[in-house]
């Protein structure tokens, strides 16, 4: 239901701006477009580490319930707004934000529920089945998104209402706290300096891909770089608080479990080098692949989702399957393989051409599926067998917090890299284009000068570039008829762009090949098969005898060296 709403989100965005009556493309209010797409990954990434710590203190399922009350009632919320303009922005902003309150509350505690509920010989099951229906439904969102929005944009709000409804209800009565709670106290210095750290960083990042002064990008805004540096002081101070409180919110002493460790490190990687992929792909396909085989961009967005769907079932087939094999065999192997496996798939990606045939692609994205499907149901549950059970909670959110904080930093990469690309050649190309299709010098170099992040979140929402560029202006009105059918025609712009794309492409791609590869390596690294058991459970197992000095003796090093991250 909560990645459902982040992917339905993004397909509907145009539908969503024309019924607040708001362009997102103005440089005005780009930042609205920006904060409506990351808002929402921003405050999980900062909240669930809390909230998962919280759980564990007052009881995992109260906060999982409060979750599905939450998330419910800011989507109806979400749906009601009667503002337009920036005021209707600013309302769906907020409400999505406290969306998303509700979408750490989920997060943080779902892991630690079914690891408490599972025993240790399933959890690659259970968790593989959450893992693909969280990543499945970031895919499936694009599809409802786009059948949904042309018909009115606030059934992308409201689709979620039943189901958040019934979840609430069926949460309250059927789901039962075997978890063991832990008593402490609020860590308040490292909750406030933790999300002040991260929210200036991430905040850093959001704004570094809009333009600044003459520069096509934010990298050079004194305010970008104060505040990820600002961030980046404040994260450091947040871990030595942490190493000071009596009861930390960061349970830093974790990441001497190498299990543990390895597999955040592992996912944190995969997370950075998969993370934009999504953007990647909906540009690459609304913005020249549909429009060029014979697609309106206004249809794109829906089509976009359609022709994903590979990767859809990829992560459908391979999830639960490598999470049944990681329980009998652990995670080691498949969870380094499935890295391995996104690696070659984004070479595969690489070399494959801008207008490609379908089949190859739809190949590709297949194994995609099934690589990144391999790694994340057996990595998440290496991550929380290795937890101990009164910290679940908080280990569960650490992992949340990582992925989600590193899925924000790759968006920002990726686009980065992209427009890195298009600047380099896509003036020269737009101008030569325009001038030879009757738009006079002085107009062309206008529009030639534009950021590229115009063509691209254009693109993005599906709407017509070059309608987009030229309408304001008004020189489609001083073309001839033909000229101007054939500028915001579904080839001229798709063809314009596809070789200053392909530039940007190679470079988002080695960048994800590089973050897959260490990844596979951070996974190797992690061990054996290898479970946390406390030392009174590890005495309780053992039979009549466990009354024995010497038998209770070797219970009780098994669990140092469980506690210490020793590999079983």
């Amino acid at each position: 239901m909560v990645t459902i709403s982040g992917s339905i989100t993004i397909i509907s965005l145009p539908d969503i701006f024309r019924g607040i009556k708001l362009n997102p493309l103005t440089s005005a209010n780009t930042s609205y477009l920006l904060w409506l797409l990351m808002g929402f990954l921003l405050v999980t990434a900062v909240l669930v580490v809390s909230f998962g710590r919280i759980g564990d203190m007052y009881g995992r399922v109260k906060m999982y319930n409060l979750g599905f009350a939450v998330f419910t009632f800011f989507s109806i919320l979400l749906s009601i707004t009667w503002m337009t303009g920036t005021d209707g922005a600013l309302w769906l902003i907020i409400m999505r934000i406290f969306q998303g309150v509700g979408g750490a509350f989920l997060f943080a505690n779902s892991s630690a529920i079914l690891t408490d509920a599972f025993p240790e010989n399933e959890r690659g099951l259970a968790l593989g089945i959450n893992s693909v229906a969280a990543i499945a439904g970031s895919f499936i969102g694009l599809i409802v998104g786009g059948l949904l929005s042309p018909i009115n944009w606030r059934l992308v709000f409201l689709v979620s209402v039943p189901f958040g409804v019934f979840g609430t209800i069926w949460a309250y009565l059927k789901l039962v706290d075997t978890g063991k709670r832990s008593e402490a106290h609020i860590d308040w210095a490292g909750n406030i300096s933790f999300a002040i750290g991260l929210v200036s960083l991430l905040t850093g990042i959001v704004y570094s891909i809009q333009p600044y002064g003459g520069h096509t990008m934010g990298w050079t805004n004194p305010g970008v770089i104060a505040a990820i540096a600002g961030g980046v002081v404040t994260l450091i101070a947040f871990g030595v608080i942490e190493t000071r409180s009596p009861d930390p919110m960061f349970r830093l002493h974790l990441f001497k479990i190498r299990a543990f460790s390895a597999g955040n490190i592992a996912g944190l990687l995969g997370a950075l080098g998969r993370g934009g992929l999504q953007f990647i792909l909906i540009i690459w396909l609304q913005g020249i692949w549909l429009p060029q085989h014979g697609y309106n961009f206004e249809r794109t967005p829906l089509w976009a989702g359609i022709y994903m769907i590979p990767l859809t079932v990829g992560f459908l087939v391979a999830g639960p399957i490598s999470g049944i094999l990681s329980d009998r065999f652990g995670a080691r192997p498949f969870a380094t393989g499935g890295m391995i496996g996104a690696a070659v798939s984004f070479g595969l990606l690489e070399v494959l051409p801008i207008n490609f045939g379908y089949v190859w692609f739809g190949l590709i994205l297949l194994i995609m599926g099934l690589s990144m499907g391999v790694f994340g149901s057996p990595n998440r549950a290496a991550v929380m067998n290795s937890l101990p059970p009164d910290q679940r909670g908080a280990g569960a959110g650490m992992m949340t917090t990582f992925q989600n904080a590193a899925t924000v930093l790759s968006i920002g990469v990726f686009f980065t890299v992209i427009i890195v690309g298009l600047s380099s050649t896509l003036p020269s190309h737009l101008y030569q284009g325009l001038t030879a299709n009757g738009v006079p010098p002085a107009a062309a170099h206008q529009v030639a000068s534009l950021p590229p992040i115009s063509s691209l979140f254009s693109a993005l929402l599906g709407y017509n570039p070059i309608q987009q560029l030229l309408g304001p202006s008004g020189v489609l009105h001083h073309v001839s008829a033909a000229q101007a059918a054939h500028l915001t025609g579904r080839s001229f712009f798709p063809q314009l762009i596809s070789s200053p794309f392909g530039t940007g492409l190679h470079y988002a791609f080695d960048f994800a090949i590089v973050a897959s590869l260490v990844a596979a390596v951070a996974s190797w690294l992690r061990g054996g098969k290898y479970y946390h058991r406390q030392e009174a459970e590890l005495v309780m197992a053992e039979p009549q005898a466990a009354g024995n000095d010497a038998m209770a003796t070797t219970a009780r090093s098994a669990a140092a060296r469980s506690a210490g991250g020793d590999e079983a």
